[in-house]
């Protein structure tokens, strides 16, 4: 039998572009290579979409915090129906086809909806959520609706567009109390977040959010432990076994997590009861299905000492380095690394099929 060609889309045109890279070196590495040929394109800070000519290859230079991408690069284009096929956008040759794309892409631009809608449209299986379920879960103030409208615990939060007033920090501390933390509503990895606790960090924290997105989210301080379980699957869902993040930090910022080797400890398992672990496997589960999510995501909680939990936010591509929570979790739950990237092709291509069955016609 023919290998099949993964494509893997990285990089992106987001703050999280780094961390894409690193992602999906490890993704490279493991992939089995009696089963599946790599195709490699990388989308650079720009939006350009390039072809790697090596395959299974991806080689990489350290710019002090910066990983840039080496070798000769084509750029390419997916078009409406095109099955898989690189179209180049050079005056050079190119005969590339994809069967199946794995967008290991964080933040705008890649997790979401956009470059899903673009698969869908080019008529490619894709690896995660669809268009829908990487939308919603993007956007933190959408997310956080839908999830309290679905009965789910959410802590509470207010949104300021770019466009409102802006927010009063008196009347803003008074709702939510201090410390507060300010987001922007669509980006991860902890970037462009704050933690606020005086008028003037305030300020600060609100420029800075509203120079990553034009929507912010403001959020009430939950104290608790921050627990993280994984969400695998398409009609029928499975969690893993939950892992906590125990910061070094004032709080799990971008350097925490990326820049500071000892930013952060995880248990996998997290010291939890055998109930606070079932009670949190089954509402990661019920948010993965209330979000409309499928293939994968990571579901983050608070258990507060008085054993109440709550919805933190879902992540629709989780960090998939070979040390990151995602794989680790279902490594402990019994899915080796490889073998999860093994079963999130086999469902992109499940679900591809299944809606390829739908009637298009009346």
């Amino acid at each position: 039998m023919s290998k099949i060609k993964v494509g893997i889309l990285f990089g992106g045109k987001s703050a999280e572009h780094e961390i894409s890279i690193q992602s999906a070196k490890n993704i490279i590495e493991a992939l089995d290579v009696n089963k599946y040929e790599t195709v490699l394109i990388h989308i650079d800070k720009q939006g350009y979409w390039k072809h790697l000519p090596e395959p299974g290859q991806l080689a990489l230079v350290e710019t002090g915090e910066s990983l840039v991408v080496e070798g000769g690069e084509t750029r390419v284009a997916l078009t409406p129906q095109s099955s898989g096929a690189l179209i180049p956008l050079e005056n050079m040759p190119l005969n590339q086809t994809i069967d199946v794309v794995f967008p290991i892409l964080h933040g705008p631009f890649g997790e979401d909806g956009t470059v899903q809608g673009l698969l869908k449209l080019a008529d490619i299986p894709f690896v995660g959520p669809g268009v829908l379920g990487s939308a919603v879960g993007m956007d933190k103030d959408i997310m956080k609706r839908l999830l309290l409208q679905s009965g789910l615990p959410v802590g509470p939060f207010l949104v300021c567009k770019k466009s409102d007033p802006r927010p009063d920090f008196t009347m803003v501390s008074n709702t939510l109390g201090l410390p507060l933390f300010v987001k922007p509503a669509n980006l991860g990895s902890s970037v462009g977040i704050s933690k606020v606790e005086s008028e003037s960090e305030f300020e600060k924290a609100i420029q800075l959010a509203f120079s990553f997105d034009r929507k912010i989210v403001i959020e009430a301080n939950i104290k608790g432990r921050e627990i993280e379980c994984g969400v695998l699957g398409n009609d029928h869902p499975v969690a893993s076994i939950p892992g906590e993040i125990i910061p070094t930090h004032n709080f799990y910022s971008y350097e925490a997590k990326y820049l500071d080797k000892k930013g952060a400890e995880i248990e996998i398992p997290a010291r939890i009861t055998p109930e606070q672990t079932q009670a949190i496997r089954d509402m990661a589960v019920k948010v993965f299905e209330v979000l409309a999510c499928e293939g994968l995501s990571r579901v983050d909680f608070f258990l507060t000492d008085e054993g109440k939990i709550f919805v933190n936010e879902i992540n629709t591509m989780p960090g998939f380095t070979a040390i990151s929570m995602y794989p680790k979790m279902w490594e402990y739950t019994g899915i080796s690394y490889s073998g999860l990237i093994d079963r999130l092709i086999q469902l992109a291509l499940e679900r591809y099929k299944e809606e390829n069955g739908l009637r298009t016609g009346f």
